[in-house]
């Protein structure tokens, strides 16, 4: 059954058009019914794939969320990933999850700075990608330079699979290179509407591109593109309709089935025969009506039943999965079974968090869901005192969902949230509010960043003896040190080499 599974992620800097193309591919998928571009005003729709309050206003992606759809006996699960740089953590956690990825590029910008950081983590896993060079149908950058950029910027071969006929004004529509093919543009709003010429005579200028472009870009090769090292290049416009269909072909012919993951002890198959899977995403109030939490679980091996007894690592005792939940776009079914490589719900009250293994026999633990040192430090400041109860159980919750990361001082009583971008702390106010119904503001906290600290209990009380106004204790309880600066965790660390100052810790 894994052969039938495609389980990606798509990438890409804010505005190159990642959201519209994830419409679409859900649109020709047939999980949704209705496009409408995500920022358009009045009635139109939103796009399904960004539900909570400040995406709408905003129009960008700061959730992942997981949308499955099918398509000619395969089933995809596709994995929404925020845009915005200051998810990076989020996302990179979305990514220890897929088995391969499109990385979405706009034609007049190239490749941007987020786009080349989420590639990074994507080179980490080996994680093979198909290029989407979208907005085609508006003025933009020559291909070569494009694809040169891809080329070098990245390292990485590149092959085009199609080309434009023309560009922004001159665009006539999209070559396929291996049938000949050319999908055209159609009525006012020159969209593709199905419409295909097969004997086709190019301009002289776009001919001499494409023979130039076959001569000079090496072949597909699918071991090159499934072991990182190529990629195949679309070029289309998400929001015109062209190019869509050939992603969702090339996702299903050349992506990879269900791969390997790491665990402590070597890599599980996905032919074991045991369930296995890791959460790498809780999120709370998906359904404002309820006070619901689901945790979203990557299955690795065997194959999953509804009322399956599983054990989460961090709790150690085993819990039943009577109703997981399997997502096409904003509805939701129970799942009565699930195959690896699948995305599945795990509605809860907080038992599973982001990092737990979850296994019948509790024997595996599956590796690689960091904790990363947060750029920024504020303090919370609530503006009714009476609500510390609900704001410790917000802060608590979003910081399992990996919004945000809290600190507890052992000295003073105003907690600290720690977070890698600005976004997230106007993220952490609106949904304080929007959810909890807490409102509070953010002051300037004395510390510049956090180390996670470790070593022996003694090395440990020592420390603490000396520095108890520069201790806290995070939500799990560990202790964390709160610098002053890049200087005082260095000078910290030369005085105390029994202890581990680290920037990152595994979940």
């Amino acid at each position: 059954m894994t052969a039938s599974r495609r389980t990606f992620a798509i990438i890409s800097h804010p505005d190159a058009g990642k959201t519209t193309l994830t419409e679409k591919l859900l649109l020709q998928g047939g999980a949704i019914h209705l496009a409408g571009e995500v920022k358009a005003r009045g009635q139109a729709r939103r796009a399904r794939s960004d539900w909570m309050k400040i995406e709408q206003q905003r129009g960008i992606s700061v959730t992942s969320s997981v949308m499955t759809f099918e398509r000619d006996g395969i089933t995809f699960n596709l994995l929404d990933t925020p845009g915005h740089e200051d998810f990076s953590e989020d996302t990179y956690r979305t990514l220890t999850a897929v088995d391969s990825a499109i990385m979405v590029i706009d034609a007049a910008k190239g490749i941007e700075p987020q786009t080349r950081k989420l590639f990074e983590v994507c080179r980490l896993r080996s994680v093979p990608i198909i290029t989407f060079i979208n907005k085609v149908d508006r003025e933009g950058r020559a291909c070569f330079d494009l694809l040169d950029e891809v080329a070098d910027m990245l390292a990485l071969d590149v092959c085009p699979m199609s080309w434009p006929v023309g560009m922004g004004g001159l665009f006539q529509g999209i070559l396929d290179l291996g049938t000949g093919k050319v999908s055209r543009p159609e009525g006012g709003s020159k969209e593709f509407l199905g419409k295909v010429d097969e004997n086709v005579v190019l301009p002289d200028d776009v001919a001499e591109e494409i023979e130039l472009a076959q001569a000079g870009y090496p072949e597909f090769d699918l071991e090159a593109y499934r072991g990182g090292d190529l990629t195949p290049v679309y070029f289309g416009s998400a929001l015109k309709n062209f190019g869509v269909v050939e992603l969702i072909d090339a996702i299903a012919r050349f992506a990879p089935p269900p791969r390997p993951q790491p665990t402590e002890a070597g890599p599980v198959e996905p032919d074991h025969k045991e369930v296995t899977g890791f959460i790498f995403k809780v999120q709370a109030n998906m359904d404002p009506m309820h006070r619901d939490r689901i945790a979203f679980m990557r299955l690795v091996s065997g194959t999953f039943k509804r009322g399956m007894k599983l054990t989460p690592s961090g709790l150690g005792k085993p819990i039943a999965v009577h109703s997981p939940i399997l997502f096409f776009a904003q509805d939701r079914e129970i799942a009565d079974s699930a195959e690896p490589g699948d995305i599945i719900g795990i509605p809860n009250h907080g038992t599973l968090r982001v990092g737990d293994t979850l296994s019948e026999k509790n024997q595996i633990r599956f590796t690689g869901l960091p904790n990363f040192a947060p750029e920024i430090l504020r303090r919370v400041a609530l503006k009714d005192p009476t609500k510390t109860k609900q704001l410790r159980k917000a802060l608590d919750d979003l910081s399992e969902e990996g919004v945000i990361q809290v600190f507890y001082p052992e000295i003073g009583s105003q907690w600290i949230v720690g977070v890698v971008g600005q976004l997230q702390l106007d993220v952490l106010i609106s949904r304080l509010e929007a959810e909890y119904k807490v409102e509070a503001m953010l002051e300037a906290s004395p510390f510049d960043t956090a180390r996670w600290l470790k070593g022996a209990d003694k090395a440990l009380d020592d420390f603490a003896a000396f520095n108890k106004m520069n201790l806290a204790r995070d939500r799990d309880g560990d202790p964390v040190f709160m610098a002053k600066s890049a200087w005082d965790v260095g000078y910290q660390q030369e005085r105390n080499p029994d202890l581990t100052f680290s920037a990152t810790k595994e979940r």
